[in-house]
């Protein structure tokens, strides 16, 4: 069996930047992939250096063993915090508004492609299956082939594909696909993000497309496309679940709520996850509600992320103005309605949190996949669930169907949905929960990893 060498910007290691925020998302899939496949994690090491070491940091940690580099400032601000999180992070969650174009960034987004493609050629052995992750190595399958590698070498994108008339609004945008063409295979969330990619292939490139297959022809070469849902590590959520600080979370939860429903929100700070419309819709319900505020107290918890760009420091300021001028508005002496957390939690206590919760609410205005819906389903009491209330422009609303599905611009469908979920009956509640549960279950990490590395040994 080949060994299996996954790159990506994150690695899972006590050092790097947001690991700890990862293992939910992007970090606890590739530690279950590593665990069942000999391999390595190559990644960035979230630290700056004047003069990095060209070579690359390896340990191992509970199993899993990774390189890791640091960065130099000037790579930092363009390729991070510039090309990809300023430029091709709104842009793929449909924010063109925000969406930034610099050459100077873009110059500096391929430089540090090349730079690791430079120190993982020491890493990959010619029999090895090699795993590229997300939307800051888009260009890396083509930069290991330039340096003659002929390795299966797979790329995953976590976050939307625009629609066409989007993406040509990026600046050589038919330059960056053709390097992404360079890859076996190309895999995404759902098939609205598939759909997208292969109607840009067709429009835009002139590529023959096989819509049944995704197999794309380009140019001599052939790359093949599809969806590969991401799940959750199901049975090790519920494992922690079992856990004192689960309970014990899901105990202070429940006693500092007074008898009232706990309504959740799990989210990074990214204006990506619809936090402001969010509030709003909140507003709306207690302002139709006049007892909304005494039935009812929502908690959301949002780490800070990627506080070097402009455009977070401006979301975590709306957020908190929005926050305080409802408490303002609909509090009364025993009365917060609105609990807003800006840190961090580990998966225990969201577990606890979660199962406390009797509503989730998860309305992002773009997301890729959205695993914290995943979480809330998996951490519910099978007899007495609560209900999840579902953006339709996330990814996991493809799968999870049963969820009360809202449109997160709206802020009557929210405030409706809410309302919605109070009164629904426990039977009906059961219902939608067991079908929730059993894709959850089913569709979880250890099958979207089977999946997409069985089907990159086969193409």
């Amino acid at each position: 069996m080949s060994r299996l060498v996954v790159i990506s910007n994150r690695v899972a290691v006590p050092k790097a930047r947001g690991a700890s925020g990862a293992q939910g998302g992007l970090a606890g899939a590739l530690n279950a992939a590593l665990k069942t496949n000999d391999g390595i994690w190559f990644g960035w090491s979230g630290e700056e250096a004047a003069n990095p070491s060209a070579e690359p940091d390896v340990q191992t940690h509970d199993g899993v063993t990774t390189a890791t580099i640091d960065l130099a400032p000037q790579d930092i601000e363009e390729y991070y915090n510039g090309y990809a999180n300023s430029t091709l992070w709104p842009l793929f969650h449909y924010r063109i508004d925000l969406a930034e174009y610099s050459r100077e960034t873009g110059k500096g987004y391929e430089r540090v492609n090349e730079l690791f493609a430079d120190r993982a050629a020491g890493l990959i052995e010619p029999d090895d299956t090699v795993w590229v992750h997300d939307y800051h190595f888009m260009p890396l399958g083509e930069r290991l082939r330039a340096r003659g590698f002929e390795n299966r070498i797979g790329f995953f994108l976590h976050i939307p594909w625009p629609p066409t008339r989007l993406f040509t609004s990026l600046p050589y945008h038919e330059r960056l696909v053709r390097t992404v063409l360079h890859y076996d295979l190309i895999g995404f969330q759902c098939n609205e993000w598939l759909e997208s990619f292969l109607h840009y292939c067709r429009k835009e490139l002139g590529a023959e497309v096989d819509d049944a297959t995704g197999k794309v022809t380009f140019e001599g070469r052939t790359t093949y496309a599809r969806s590969y849902p991401i799940g959750i590590d199901y049975d090790h959520f519920q494992s922690v679940g079992d856990s004192g600080e689960a309970r014990q979370a899901q105990q202070r939860m429940m006693s500092s709520t007074r008898h009232r429903t706990a309504i959740i929100g799990v989210d990074r700070l990214d204006y990506s996850k619809g936090l402001p419309e969010r509030i709003d819709g909140l507003a709306r319900f207690f302002e139709r509600f006049p007892e909304g505020n005494r039935e009812v107290i929502y908690v959301q918890i949002a780490p800070p992320s990627r506080e070097d760009v402009e455009s977070y420091q401006k979301i975590r300021e709306t957020l908190e103005a929005k926050t305080g001028r409802i408490n303002g508005e609909y509090s009364e002496i025993d009365v917060v309605p609105i609990r807003y957390v800006n840190k961090g939690h580990s998966m225990a206590e969201l577990y606890g949190c979660y199962r406390a919760s009797k509503i989730g609410l998860v309305t992002p205005l773009r997301d890729g996949m959205n695993l914290v819906a995943k979480e809330y389903v998996a951490a519910q009491d099978p007899d007495d669930p609560g209900v999840l209330i579902l953006s339709r422009f996330a990814g996991a609303a493809q799968q999870l169907s049963d969820a009360l599905l809202i449109n997160p611009y709206s802020n009557d469908e929210i405030a409706h949905a809410i309302r919605q979920a109070l009164d629904m009956p426990l039977e009906e509640r059961k219902a939608r929960w067991d079908k929730l549960n059993a894709c959850v279950r089913d569709e979880n990490i250890g099958a979207w990893t089977d999946n997409f590395v069985r089907d990159l040994g086969a193409v």
